[in-house]
């Protein structure tokens, strides 16, 4: 089995055992056997996602009752299956990472930002070591990250470059699925990663690893993931999307107000200890955030401009083109 036909397995294995293999989108049902004098039944809209808490106000799915459509939250353990799902077709939204939903678009895949999922959230985490004391001591080692295509490789490359260690040279980088990394640091095949949290928390808790840099302290309230909704959806059920995204907004603002109850709730989705996303909410305050989540041109263009500068991408895409943030400023108010 090659690499394509292993995500195409996944997705649909993804897709299919939380959907049921139902199809979903914009005024489609499978619902079979109803009469024409029952209620209509209510679109599904699938929103795929990761277990990281970059994606905490999926618990959105559990707190509102959405009048116009069903929310099915698909979880995927890697952005590579999470994208190939978007890309085909098999959900109809997803979190995603900024150049991951770039990277796309670019590929004239017909999708739209709509929401930020948080600002912040990030960790550059080491093996818990006297050797590992500092960013300097990274030279020569092993450092994973998400994805090439990731926010955190732009940050881990920022940080080194002005730190004055070339990241093309002095270090090995290597793509790591997220909840992978905390094992592979524990076990010696890694030095370092940079993910979301709460791999970093999760290291930290269980004494392997020990944070180095916040990626707040890195680069100050930086976007990462971005609600990405098919563009057919929107321009068939705008009202939709506007009720999605008013919901999301709510848990948002939630979460910044209850991260102890928030924390209890992201169980069912992240699937990951209670006290370790209450340490990653709380620990320092501002570790993540989830405030300011209206998308705009100039987080995008700054994203871009990272993008191109460390050659991780060669050519611009539209961000005027790229971007609707009506739906998240009347969730807002702005």
């Amino acid at each position: 089995m090659n690499r394509r036909d292993f995500i195409k397995k996944s997705v649909y294995m993804a897709v299919g055992l939380a959907g049921g293999l139902s199809l979903a989108g914009c005024g489609s049902s499978t619902r079979t056997g109803t009469s024409s004098s029952q209620p209509k039944a209510k679109p599904t809209i699938k929103v795929g996602y990761l277990p990281i808490t970059d994606h905490l106000t999926m618990i959105a799915h559990g707190q509102t009752e959405f009048r116009q459509f069903v929310l099915e939250p698909v979880k995927f353990s890697g952005w590579a299956e999470l994208a190939e799902a978007l890309k085909g077709g098999a959900i109809q939204g997803a979190f995603a990472l900024t150049p991951i939903g770039m990277s796309l678009r670019q590929k004239a895949v017909p999708v739209k930002a709509v929401f930020l999922g948080h600002r912040n959230g990030s960790v550059l985490t080491a093996k818990n070591v006297p050797e590992l004391a500092g960013i300097e001591d990274l030279r020569g080692k092993t450092i994973a990250i998400p994805s090439k295509f990731s926010t955190h490789n732009i940050l881990i490359q920022k940080l080194l470059t002005e730190k004055g260690i070339n990241p093309n040279s002095d270090v090995k980088f290597i793509d790591m699925s997220p909840p992978e990394m905390v094992n592979a640091l524990s076990t010696g095949k890694i030095d370092a990663f940079i993910v979301a949290e709460p791999f970093g928390g999760q290291a930290e808790m269980q004494k392997v690893g020990k944070v180095l840099v916040l990626s707040k302290d890195i680069w100050h309230d930086h976007i990462c993931c971005v609600l990405n909704v098919q563009e057919e959806l929107i321009q068939k059920n705008p009202e939709a999307i506007e009720e999605l995204v008013g919901g999301l907004a709510q848990a948002a603002k939630f979460i910044d107000g209850n991260p102890q109850e928030a924390a209890k709730l992201s169980l069912k989705y992240l699937g990951q200890k209670q006290e370790v996303i209450e340490h990653v909410l709380t620990n320092p305050k501002g570790r993540i955030t989830f405030a300011n989540l209206v998308p705009n041109l100039q987080d995008f263009t700054a994203t871009q401009d990272y993008l191109l500068q460390f050659g991780i991408t060669k050519d611009k895409i539209d961000l005027v083109q790229y971007i609707d943030d009506r739906f998240a400023k009347k969730a807002f108010g702005v």
